[in-house]
């Protein structure tokens, strides 16, 4: 089984067409491996619905902490893209052995529809999960990379090596 752990990020915002913000109502998730006919077994959890520059040490060590306390060996996480490579720094320096551990997010919201990358990134997610060794990785725009060799490239906007 996989554990899904969400936590936001523009992965999960939503659009307000009448003044153009976006804003947090609920996950997208259910939703998307609902359309995607997914046949594997997914533990789905909400820790926080917030943008990854919003996130404070307690935030950090809730996930953290969910990542410790989980009964499942594969993890991904839904994460906004600021702060990816902080979270995914703390989950390796936590020495969460046997796990693998996947982050991943979008640049563009789901609800954005065919325009997004949430939906390519979690089936990467769902896939990499199942077949790296125990560790951290990101993965984005069908790479993954480990936690420590990885940098998100705000001009071109992409992750890349470091």
């Amino acid at each position: 089984m996989i554990q899904i752990f969400i936590t936001g990020g523009t992965f999960d915002k939503s659009y307000n067409y009448l003044n153009g913000e976006l804003f947090f109502d609920e996950t997208h998730i259910p939703e998307m491996l609902g359309r995607s006919r997914c046949q594997l077994e997914i533990d789905v959890e909400t820790l926080m619905m917030m943008d990854s520059l919003e996130m404070e040490k307690s935030n950090l060590k809730k996930i953290i902490n969910a990542c410790a306390i989980s009964k499942h060996q594969y993890i991904v996480i839904t994460h906004g893209t600021d702060k990816m490579v902080t979270t995914a720094k703390a989950l390796a320096k936590a020495n969460l052995k046997d796990k693998t551990i996947i982050l991943t997010g979008a640049m563009i919201p789901y609800a954005f529809g065919s325009s997004s990358d949430g939906f390519f990134n979690l089936g990467c997610a769902l896939a990499y999960v199942q077949t790296l060794k125990p560790d951290v990785y990101i993965t984005m725009q069908g790479q993954y990379f480990l936690w420590d060799k990885v940098q998100k490239n705000s001009i071109k906007g992409c992750f890349e090596k470091a």
